[in-house]
C-alpha cells in the first residue's frame, strides 16, 4: 500500500512540513531510509540525520524541534511533527499489519469442535484445531491450526490464539488478548511432596488460569494453573517470550515480564512493573506496584517500595551500581589487606 504524506499527517493529526506529496510504501530507520520510506525521530542524536537521510517521510516528536528552524534543504521530504513519534509509527503499523494479516472467517477442515459448541459468524477456525466440551467463544476470536482449547474454557471477543496455543481445561482468556505460538495456559503448577518413604507425591492442581482482557503472551512461554483457586493475569499485562509463571502467582495490571523470567508459585507482582531479562522472583513474596527490575536481578524477599533494584538478592539500583564498582576494586582490596598484614607480623 502507498500513502501521501498528506493522508499520513491527517490520520494522525500532526503538522506537515514540506512536500505535502511525497508517497512511501514502506518502513525503515532514519539511516538507512529510502524515498519509498516513512521514518521516525524520538531521540535529538538523531536530528542531525535529517540532513542526510533520503526518506520520504519523516515523523518527528514535536517537542525535540523548533519549527522555523525545518526550512527543508531537502525539498523531496516531509515532515510531520507529532506528539509521540514513536506512538504515532506504532498507530500506522497496526494498520499496516492488519493489511498485511487480515482477519480470517470460517472453519478449515480437518479440525474437530466439540458437539454444542457455537462458533460465532466472524470467528477463524484453523485446520487440525481441537475445540473441547463446553467451550464458550468470543466475536471475531481467531484460532490458528493446530491449536488445543480443552473443556469448559472461555476465549474472548477479538482474541487471537496461533498456531500451537494449548489451554487446558477450565481457564478463562479475555477480550482483544493475543497468545503466540507455543503458549501453553493451564498446564499443572508444580506442586509435590515427599511421603513417609521420601518418595515425591504429585498434589492434585484443580485450579485454573484467569488471563483478563488486552493481554499479549509471547511464544513458548507458559502459565501454570492454580493448585486451588486462580492464577492470574490482570488486564494489559504484557509476557514476552521464554517467561515462566508458576501455579496461583497473580500479574498486575499493566506489567511488563521479559524474556526468560519466572515467578515462583503464589507470589504476587503488582501493576505497572517491569521484569527485565531473566530476573527471577522467589515464591510467595509481594511486589508493590511500579517496581522495575534490572536483568538477571533475583527478588528473594517482598519488595514495598516502588523504585529500580538490581542484583541478587535484590537492591537498590544505586546501591548497586556502588557495590560492583568496590567488586571489581576486590582484587586490588584484598592485595593490600594482605601486605598490611604482612607487614604487621
Amino acid at each position: 500500500m502507498e500513502f501521501s504524506a498528506q493522508q499520513i499527517a491527517m490520520l494522525l493529526g500532526g503538522k506537515l512540513i514540506g512536500n505535502a506529496g511525497a508517497k512511501v510504501s514502506d518502513v525503515a530507520p532514519i539511516e538507512n531510509a529510502q524515498s519509498k520510506h516513512l521514518s521516525f525521530i524520538t531521540d535529538e542524536k538523531y536530528l542531525p540525520q535529517l540532513a542526510t537521510t533520503k526518506a520520504g517521510v519523516v515523523l518527528i516528536t514535536k517537542s525535540l524541534v523548533v519549527e522555523e528552524q525545518l526550512a527543508a534543504n531537502n525539498t523531496q521530504m516531509a515532515i510531520i511533527l507529532v506528539e509521540n513519534a514513536r506512538g504515532a509509527m506504532a498507530q500506522l503499523l497496526q494498520l499496516v499489519a492488519k493489511t498485511m494479516n487480515p482477519a480470517r472467517n470460517g472453519i478449515e477442515q480437518p479440525s474437530y469442535i466439540s458437539d454444542g459448541v457455537t462458533i460465532p459468524d466472524d470467528a477463524y477456525i484453523g485446520a487440525f484445531a481441537y475445540i473441547g466440551k463446553n467451550v464458550r467463544l468470543g466475536k471475531g476470536v481467531q484460532i490458528y491450526p493446530h491449536t488445543y482449547i480443552g473443556d469448559n474454557c472461555v476465549i474472548g471477543d477479538g482474541t487471537i490464539l496461533y498456531s500451537g496455543v494449548k489451554i487446558y481445561y477450565n481457564c478463562r482468556v479475555g477480550q482483544q488478548c493475543i497468545l503466540h505460538s507455543g503458549v501453553i495456559v493451564g498446564s499443572d503448577g508444580f506442586g509435590f511432596e515427599p511421603d513417609a518413604q521420601g518418595i515425591n507425591q504429585k498434589i492434585p492442581q484443580i485450579g485454573n488460569v484467569i488471563i483478563e482482557d488486552d493481554v499479549e503472551i509471547g511464544a513458548n512461554s507458559t502459565i501454570d494453573r492454580a493448585m486451588m483457586g486462580s492464577t492470574i493475569v490482570h488486564k494489559n499485562a504484557k509476557i514476552d517470550n521464554l517467561v515462566q509463571i508458576a501455579h496461583n502467582v497473580e500479574v498486575g495490571d499493566s506489567t511488563f515480564m521479559c524474556a526468560q523470567s519466572g515467578v515462583a508459585g503464589s507470589s504476587k507482582i503488582g501493576k505497572h512493573c517491569i521484569l527485565t531479562g531473566q530476573v527471577g522472583v522467589a515464591g510467595h513474596i509481594e511486589i508493590t506496584d511500579n517496581c522495575v527490575f534490572g536483568a538477571q536481578t533475583g527478588v528473594a524477599n517482598s519488595v514495598r517500595k516502588p523504585g529500580m533494584y538490581m542484583g541478587t538478592p535484590a537492591i537498590d539500583a544505586s546501591t548497586w551500581r556502588r557495590a560492583t564498582v568496590g567488586f571489581k576494586q576486590l582484587p586490588e582490596i584484598l592485595r593490600d589487606i594482605h601486605e598490611i598484614k604482612k607487614n604487621n607480623k
